[in-house]
């Protein structure tokens, strides 16, 4: 009987094993390349200091309720080095050739969760080890099992760089190879336990470091490279789509749900993953809360305006776009008096950027512009008074994250960056009740080039008169009804 079972078990990993080689992983063809992956570490490899290893370890998975989780996201970094999709990694690139037990010559090295023709049957398909080597190309590639065994010193090296531990990873006790495990077992090889108390003090008596890393990525990530510029711009304009779309089916009644599915259909249709971030859509008084993302308002009025900040992920890479639009598709005079001097403050800040331009220059410019019209509104007394209604910043950078890893000193040619200022007054602030309730936000995505900037999200229209003309076209969805949902009856 043991024999037979032991048999069965065998049978049944050989034809799922065969089922999920057969079917292979479906990819689109325009993801990055094994190539641009291999560059991105042979760049960090250049910017490490003199022996050094920098180690880079997979996000965790993350629970979301009883049996379920979140759907899983790779570290950008990791993912930046590699292309891996999968949880329960961890990459070391080290800056000097290395050799192995065998005198083979390496310079990194990629643990990765192992093949499990009966766990991919639930939970998806596996690279393993030799899909790795055969698919992304990485040829020191081993199951992640082997993490622990595998000699590192890593006491030989002046620096051991990577990203401090938050101490938010799960451990799967059936799983001898999870996160967790590789996390565990890093910091015994390295002493990382019974050093952690000299870490961020000077000097350092020992090699770990977990602040130079992030100074790295930042240089390399805040430089787009052309393959990375394709994704953004099909990211942003997917973005711009939705926000094209939402215009045409506005009207009163909807939901903030609703609008946000509008927006999501048109990212899904085009073949987005993910959205870049939790969809931002508030109407009057929600669009004051900055990063409002309940989204249930389940009737919007006629008299109010909405706020919409989403942006589609596409194939990693992330878009940013705002847009405020009326309801009722006219703005009223004081929506537009406030939405007008936002677009002032935006337009200018977007013709002043150039490469040379500081992030200071520019944040300076668009909070003195609304000051002023603050003023002149009557809304505030004097362009010094302190206030909230232009509570944030101007930009960012977006690419594998929407507030990307970026320099903020100066703009760089193929630096892609947000210009976004925005007015929010809620109700009961200190001004005449006819501005409550007005939010105003417009972002839209820049690309810094050589002499100037291209604007990747001119798609979406951004003047009162752009959007109330864009929201006189007619909607695909103006004919979509379905049936009544039915409950029971309150008594």
């Amino acid at each position: 009987m043991k024999l037979f079972n032991k048999r069965l078990t065998l049978l049944i990993v050989c034809l799922l094993s065969g089922f999920f080689m057969a079917n292979g992983q479906d990819a689109p063809a325009d993801v990055l390349t094994s190539g641009f992956h291999k560059g991105r570490r042979d760049a960090v490899r250049e910017k490490l200091p003199n022996n050094s290893v920098a180690v880079f370890f997979s996000n965790p998975v993350r629970n979301r309720a009883n049996d379920v989780d979140y759907i899983y996201h790779q570290d950008p970094d990791l993912y930046y080095l590699t292309g891996y999709r999968e949880p329960h990694a961890v990459l070391l690139v080290f800056k000097n050739e290395q050799s192995g037990q065998n005198e083979e010559k390496y310079n990194e090295i990629f643990f990765v969760q192992e093949k499990n023709a009966r766990a991919e049957m639930w939970t998806g398909r596996r690279l393993g080890d030799q899909g790795v080597k055969d698919k992304l190309a990485i040829q020191n590639t081993f199951n992640g099992s082997e993490f622990e065994k595998y000699q590192v010193d890593f006491q030989k090296f002046d620096k051991v760089l990577f990203f401090d531990f938050q101490n938010d990873v799960r451990d799967n006790p059936q799983d001898p190879a999870d996160l967790f495990s590789l996390i565990s077992q890093f910091k015994t090889k390295t002493g990382y336990q019974s050093n952690t108390a000299n870490l961020g003090t000077e000097p350092q008596k020992n090699n770990l470091d977990v602040r130079g890393l992030n100074q790295i990525m930042s240089e390399l990530r805040g430089i787009k490279t052309p393959e990375e510029l394709d994704l953004i711009r099909k990211a942003v304009f997917i973005s711009t789509v939705g926000q094209v779309e939402v215009m045409k089916a506005m009207k009163p009644g909807l939901s903030e749900t609703e609008i946000q599915g509008i927006h999501e259909f048109v990212f899904k249709k085009y073949g987005s993953e993910y959205e870049g971030y939790p969809s931002i859509v508030g109407a009057g008084n929600n669009g004051c809360i900055l990063h409002y993302i309940e989204n249930h308002k389940p009737e919007i009025q006629s008299d109010e305006m909405i706020l919409m900040d989403l942006g589609a992920e596409y194939h990693g890479y992330t878009a940013d776009v705002t847009r405020t639009i009326p309801i009722d598709g006219k703005f009223s005079p004081e929506e537009k008096a406030i939405y007008d001097l936002v677009y002032k403050a935006q337009e200018e800040a977007i013709q002043m950027s150039k490469p040379g331009v500081s992030f200071g220059q520019l944040g300076k410019l668009a909070k003195d512009i609304i000051n002023q019209g603050l003023v002149d509104l009557g809304i505030i007394e004097s362009a010094d008074t302190r206030h909230l209604y232009y509570p944030h910043g101007l930009s960012h950078h977006i690419g594998l994250d929407v507030h990307d890893k970026g320099t903020y000193a100066n703009l760089e040619e193929n630096m892609v960056i947000t210009i976004e200022p925005g007015i929010y007054i809620p109700e009961g602030s200190k001004c005449d009740k006819k501005w409550w309730g007005i939010a105003v936000r417009i972002e839209d995505d820049i690309l810094i080039t050589q002499d100037g900037f291209e604007l990747l999200s001119s798609f979406a229209p951004r003047t009162t008169e752009g959007i109330e003309a864009m929201m006189t076209q007619p909607s695909p969805l103006d004919q979509f009804r379905l049936p009544t949902l039915q409950g029971r009856k309150r008594k």
